[in-house]
């Protein structure tokens, strides 16, 4: 036998045992500044990931040598004013949210550099139309090569880690003092492993072609990005106070004590 619907009983979403509204139902949206630190993440990851593909030489006129270091001219590639920035918002990440939460920010950014470069390929392949006069300027533009691909993603993914696992570990003993020593150190160490293992793969794809190039290529990539995060880290302060401050789930804590 069939029951009777109750009509004062209210009626609920189907496959969610919830009482039903009479508007139509959304999901939350968490607040806070975690989702728009990670889309800036990711945003910075990508556009300096396609910037990385065109070699640089900067100070093209002058030449210096110390032994077998080149100094002058600097080799770099395109990306090297934009990528610091994926690094200062990793601290920030790292301080204020700890490492479970960056690293899957760092997730993120992986899956989406892996769907650029999927993307990509699928765009190079496509048939390009009869006006379409600019196919081969596209490929060499988009076109990335399997090592470049490779290096990136290794460099970023190793660097970001150790990068966010250094300024934990260092927190973990110094609590909410000495935060540029977390900064500076995280970024060493961070930044070292991410240029050694991008240089190390990526040199010879865009030109470095001796052994005095690719030295210089490491040093200027380690040195410029490690200077970054000093120049800005007054900003740097700045962002994780007001985080700390206005994140609710972020336990209580001396905010003077960020200027030790």
């Amino acid at each position: 036998m069939n029951r009777v619907r109750d009509s004062k009983q209210p009626e609920q979403h189907e496959g969610t045992g919830r009482p039903a509204s009479a508007h139509a139902a959304f999901a939350q949206v968490t607040r806070g500044y975690y989702t728009p630190l990670v889309a800036l993440f990711t945003a910075t990851l990508i556009i300096s990931n396609i910037c990385a593909t065109k070699g640089v030489q900067l100070l093209s006129g002058y030449s210096l040598n110390i032994g077998p270091v080149q100094l002058l001219p600097i080799n770099t590639d395109a990306a090297f004013f934009l990528f610091p920035l994926a690094y200062v918002i990793g601290d920030v990440l790292s301080e204020v949210y700890g490492f479970r939460a960056t690293r899957r920010a760092v997730y993120y950014g992986f899956g989406a550099l892996l769907l650029t470069v999927a993307s990509f390929a699928i765009a190079i392949q496509l048939p390009a139309a009869e006006f379409y006069a600019n196919q081969e300027a596209f490929r060499t533009v988009i076109g990335t090569t399997p090592q470049l691909v490779v290096a990136g993603l290794a460099g970023y993914f190793v660097g970001q880690l150790l990068n966010s696992a250094t300024l934990v570990v260092i927190k973990e003993r110094t609590r909410e003092k000495y935060l540029w020593a977390r900064l500076i150190g995280s970024t060493v160490v961070g930044e070292f492993a991410d240029t050694l293992i991008f240089c190390s793969i990526a040199a010879t794809a865009i030109g470095i072609d001796s052994w005095q190039q690719f030295v210089n290529y490491l040093i200027f990539g380690f040195v410029w990005k490690t200077l970054v995060e000093v120049v800005v880290m007054p900003v740097t302060y700045a962002v994780i106070a007001l985080l700390k401050k206005h994140e609710p789930s972020y336990a209580p804590t001396d905010l003077g004590a960020l200027r030790s």
